[in-house]
């Protein structure tokens, strides 16, 4: 079961919980800059008359008004939320006889602007960039046309501090963006991941199946008058080993069933599928082999001992690949196959007198799927004809040192 982590606590708050604490942290602060201090000779900004006149209350709780609603607006209509909050800061302006929107008015406004650039599509905050930046020019392009004065300065760092809201809250949006896509982008790679592993896991067993059902049909094939009990032994394997095989796969089909059929949580389902093949299963490769016509000796060299799953698996598939190449391909009746369990590896040996081909003939798979599997796991792989005659497939696995 996969449990989510919280949220940290500052990403718990809503965005109109934020507004609302910004904005009445930005009217203290204006009412705080209006007043005398301790420490001061004077208060920072002196204030306007209607600052404290019942029509002047009347604009600031009416701007108050408008800042908590658009503050509960901007998660489901953005840009309405960014309009009355710009109108807030408009109305609010009117009391303090500024020469244009202060910074502390226009804080709201700015931070709903990252919000919407940070969680709106690219044309959605671009809008909202306009709103914005338009709404200083024309507030001092009115006040220039009625001969009031302006505060230019003041003004551009106002507009600068709001282009600045907007491309942190657009660099925050590229940002779960690319995260969004790196996400997709691992979860196609472990897919395509797990489909070559599928394909190579059913190569292995498909590939040496059918060679030994081939074997087998075909010595059936040959003493079927002239031995027919023989032929009926024949049959009989190739009956066992088909009937292996469809079972394998099955349970692989099963498995793939149910890591796609996940429960509500989107976890999968578990499926009892029988152990994945390992080293304890080179016996029976080696007997099945054997009786379907290339006699397989096996030597085991140091102490066995438990080891890892995948190195377990995969070393038994190297063995079954390089055997079934064997089989197919070497010509000859006989192979060697060498197990050293040493100390802080695996080696694998398989050997055989043939006519020292290897897989010259194969899909393709049989080697590359080797080579892959012990790169993954970080060992050494060697394929070559032997100079003595004949073909040698060694691999070399390193062995964790918990299990050493």
């Amino acid at each position: 079961m996969h449990i989510t982590p919280s949220l940290p606590l500052l990403k718990r708050v809503p965005p109109g919980a934020w507004i609302a604490l910004v904005w009445c942290a930005s009217t203290l602060f204006t009412l705080l800059t209006r007043v005398r201090l301790p420490g001061e000779l004077g208060p920072e900004e002196w204030p306007a008359a209607q600052l404290y006149r019942w029509d002047g209350l009347t604009i600031t709780v009416l701007s108050t008004v408008l800042a908590l609603y658009g503050g509960r607006l901007l998660v489901r209509r953005p840009l309405r939320a960014l309009a009355l909050l710009i109108l807030a800061s408009v109305f609010e302006t009117t009391n303090l006889a500024a020469g244009g929107i202060p910074m502390a008015q226009y804080l709201a406004a700015m931070l709903a602007l990252y919000f919407i650039a940070a969680t709106r599509p690219r044309r959605t905050a671009a809008t909202a960039l306009v709103m914005a930046l338009g709404t200083l020019v024309v507030y001092e392009a009115t006040r220039l046309l009625r001969g009031w004065g302006v505060g230019t300065s003041a003004e551009l760092a106002v507009a600068l501090v709001t282009a600045i809201a907007w491309l942190l809250g657009n660099s925050a949006h590229q940002a779960r963006v690319h995260a969004e896509r790196m996400s997709a982008q691992t979860a196609a790679q472990a897919v395509t991941a797990e489909r070559l592993r599928i394909a190579r896991e059913m190569h292995d067993t498909v590939a040496h199946s059918i060679g030994i059902i081939a074997l087998q049909a075909g010595a059936a094939a040959r003493v079927a008058t002239t031995q027919p009990e023989a032929a009926r032994e024949a049959m009989r394997a190739v009956e066992t080993t088909g009937r292996e095989t469809l079972a394998g796969l099955r349970r692989m089909l099963v498995a793939l069933r149910a890591a796609d059929a996940g429960d509500g949580n989107g976890n999968a389902a578990e499926a009892e599928v029988r152990p994945a093949a390992s080293l304890e299963d080179v016996d029976r490769l080696a007997e099945a082999t054997t009786a379907a016509g290339v006699r397989v000796e096996v030597r085991r060299v140091g102490t066995p001992r438990q080891l890892p799953p995948d190195i377990d698996l995969s070393a038994f598939r190297i063995i079954q690949e390089s055997v079934t190449n064997v089989v197919r391909h070497s010509g000859t009746h006989a192979c060697r196959v060498t197990v050293d369990y040493g100390d802080d590896e695996l080696a694998l040996e398989v050997t055989d007198d043939g006519r020292g081909h290897g897989t010259s003939t194969d899909t393709g798979f049989g080697l590359a799927g080797m080579r892959e599997r012990v790169a993954l796991l970080h060992g050494e792989f060697s394929a070559a004809p032997r100079p003595e005659g004949g073909f040698r497939v060694a691999a070399r696995l390193p062995v964790p040192a918990g299990v050493r």
